[in-house]
């Protein structure tokens, strides 16, 4: 048994794996992926790997952190055309590892959060056709009814976008430790401005390429991070890819997640991804600057949770220093969107 790992008891996890997963002689395990938010472990066994999902160690919030989301949601995908991660388990007794936490298999691919490797792997025509392959996958995520997938009574749609402005200004509130103008000014202005609502579908809550796997000729093999995935509007997505999409940046906001590769030459203009999603979804994005500026508030609050968490010693991982100005960041950019939109409500 390896030595212990952050969040992670092997000599306890070991009999319910055996029991609940597969017969192994023996695991070890590591931390993989950002680390930020909900814990990502990759397990071994003679050359087999599994993953092993939990919440954080410190100041959860439990809508957020629900590990029964996670595998509701991709035990629903299984015999989709939305390529994600097979779960295997899921343990609710917290006496096994202190806190809830599911198995799902290990998809061998590249995450592609590095912009080096990104352009030594794939030329300018590659990183086009992964743009939009990007936009395509997230068009079939949206395209599925939850009734024939079985979730047609999972969530609660109804009021989904008012939900969440609520929702997020409260959690602003809670975690507050210091003052955040801009954030308060984004959860004002959103909060008169709120569109009727439309059809409810899935919404992933984080789609962006780095939570996604791709194969060694750049096509996207798994859809990664499903922790904040709900029914609602689902161009909630939409207005967050926007808010990752390429476009050139200043040094403060390269270090935000997923920034980086998508600035890289050869990747669809963002017109040509919202042209693309039109297209294969037929959605109306007459508001899609609502849904934007919605993506730049909620993920300002989330930082703002991650770096509280941080200063309290509740994080396993590097690279948590500088995230209490990257929410500030955030909100100055959902801010600048805001005040160019022809919402007027949101403009003011």
């Amino acid at each position: 048994m390896a030595d212990q790992v952050p969040g992670l008891d092997l000599e306890r996890i070991l009999p319910w794996f055996r029991e609940n997963v597969e017969e192994v002689g023996s695991l070890t395990g590591e931390i993989i992926g950002h680390g930020r938010s909900n814990l990502t472990y990759r397990l071994r066994d003679n050359g087999r790997s599994w993953v092993l999902r939990r919440p954080p160690l410190s100041h959860v919030q439990a809508t957020a952190h629900d590990m029964n989301r996670e595998f509701t949601i991709l035990t629903a995908l299984v015999d989709t055309d939305v390529p994600a991660p097979k779960p295997m388990a899921i343990c609710d007794d917290e006496s096994v590892n202190d806190a809830q936490f599911y198995i799902m298999e290990y998809v061998d691919g590249l995450v592609p959060v590095d912009p080096i490797e990104v352009k030594k792997r794939w030329d300018e025509k590659d990183r086009h056709r992964i743009g939009i392959e990007l936009v395509d996958v997230l068009a079939r995520l949206h395209g599925l009814e939850p009734k024939k997938i079985g979730l047609e009574n999972w969530g609660k749609p109804q009021g989904y976008l008012e939900r969440q402005v609520r929702r997020f200004s409260q959690q602003l509130e809670s975690i507050r430790y210091r003052e955040t103008e801009e954030l308060d000014d984004l959860a004002r202005r959103l909060s008169k401005s709120i569109p009727e609502e439309r059809r409810p579908g899935i919404v992933h809550g984080d789609y962006r390429l780095d939570n996604a796997i791709l194969d060694d000729d750049g096509h996207i093999i798994a859809v990664l991070d499903w922790e904040m995935c709900t029914m609602g509007d689902s161009l909630a997505d939409l207005g967050l890819l926007r808010m990752y999409w390429g476009e050139s940046v200043g040094e403060e906001e390269m270090s935000l997640a997923g920034t980086p590769v998508m600035t890289l030459s050869g990747f669809p203009t963002w017109d040509e991804a919202v042209s693309r999603y039109e297209e294969k979804s037929g959605a109306d994005l007459a508001n899609l600057d609502f849904y934007t500026v919605l993506a730049h508030f909620k993920l300002g609050v989330i930082l703002e949770n991650m770096y509280k968490r941080f200063l309290g010693g509740g994080t396993v991982g590097a690279g948590f220093e500088g995230i209490g100005q990257q929410a500030v960041v955030l909100a100055k950019r959902g801010l600048a969107v805001a005040n160019t939109s022809e919402m007027a409500e949101l403009s003011s």
